[in-house]
């Protein structure tokens, strides 16, 4: 009963542990915090775990000739995002200045727009790619903290940024792909695990998310969610069509915000002391922007799937 319920929801195996996570972590916060196994299993502290493990056994699955692919995909999905919220961004601050469009700064829009959540987006590419959609997800990684954000604002301390960081997103996969191509038995054996995987990394980054955030980012929250959801997502998707001569879905799936961009306002305001006192406002929005991105999205997807065709839903 609970499988089926889970199968009928788009993204279900990510979304529905993710609301879960979102529920427990606001309303019973401490309850995570217990210490020891459950807090190393269920709180957003296990969610870099869960993660890895999860890359490793999708890099069992790949094999060389793969590669130009992914990349492929994978770099026109990040550049196109980085693309449109950068111009988004810099277009609000040129026209409105630093207090931005309906309260929304120009700093806020590029932190959400530019920044995806790959957790989401390999939760979809399981249920509607393929193998080399799922393989895009560690060069997504990139755009995935205030290096990208950074570089649009034109802000300084752009050599602080660790480059370990980067190659560290992309180890796990690649030593699963070492061993996947080496013995096609490892690639059996890990293969179908990633699966699994899937529900506890959706519940710990739930855990990281407090839904009351989403009501003090307001209207405005809202606004900036629908923003990198359909103006990020749209653009996005024409050029997964219309450059990548792909369907479209995964240009959808991309059209969210990280967990992790939540942080991002105050690492800017670090680098960049004149946008310190935007900073506050734009961590509730971003977050508002995190949550509604990642429960409609998955909705979005699904329909323009099945609409124009996916592996799972070949166009008639």
């Amino acid at each position: 009963m609970i499988m089926d319920f889970i199968k009928k929801v788009p993204a279900g195996m990510m979304v529905v542990p993710l609301i879960l996570g979102c529920l427990v972590n606001t309303f019973f916060p401490s309850a995570l915090q217990i210490g020891g196994i459950t807090t190393a299993t269920f709180s957003s502290a296990g969610g870099s775990c869960a993660l890895g493990i999860l890359l490793f056994c999708m890099g069992t699955t790949l094999t060389v000739k793969d590669m130009p692919a992914v990349v492929k995909r994978g770099g026109l999905l990040l550049v196109s995002k980085f693309v449109i919220g950068a111009a988004l961004g810099i277009a609000v601050g040129k026209i409105f200045g630093s207090a931005g469009f309906l309260g929304i700064s120009s700093m806020a829009i590029i932190c959400a727009v530019t920044n995806s959540n790959g957790s989401v987006y390999y939760a979809l590419m399981e249920q509607y790619g393929d193998e080399k959609d799922c393989a895009c997800m560690p060069i997504l990684a990139l755009n995935d903290g205030p290096f990208l954000t950074l570089v649009a604002l034109g802000a300084s301390g752009l050599a602080d940024i660790p480059f370990m960081s980067l190659v560290a997103a992309v180890v796990p996969i690649f030593a699963g792909m070492l061993l996947g191509n080496i013995d096609p038995k490892v690639k059996d054996f890990f293969g179908p695990v990633g699966s699994a995987i899937i529900p506890f990394t959706g519940f710990s980054l739930g855990a990281g998310i407090n839904l009351a955030n989403v009501v003090k980012g307001g209207v405005s929250g809202v606004v900036l969610g629908l923003i990198t959801i359909f103006i990020g997502g749209a653009f996005i998707v024409c050029c997964d069509r219309f450059i990548g001569k792909r369907p479209g879905y995964a240009g959808w799936a991309v059209a969210t915000t990280a967990g992790n961009a939540v942080a991002v306002p105050a690492a800017i305001a670090i680098a960049d002391p004149a946008w310190e006192a935007f900073a506050s406002v734009a961590t509730v929005q971003v977050a508002a922007s995190t949550v509604l991105s990642a429960l409609l999205v998955p909705f979005i997807t699904t329909w323009w799937a099945k609409k124009f065709g996916c592996p799972k839903y070949p166009k008639q």
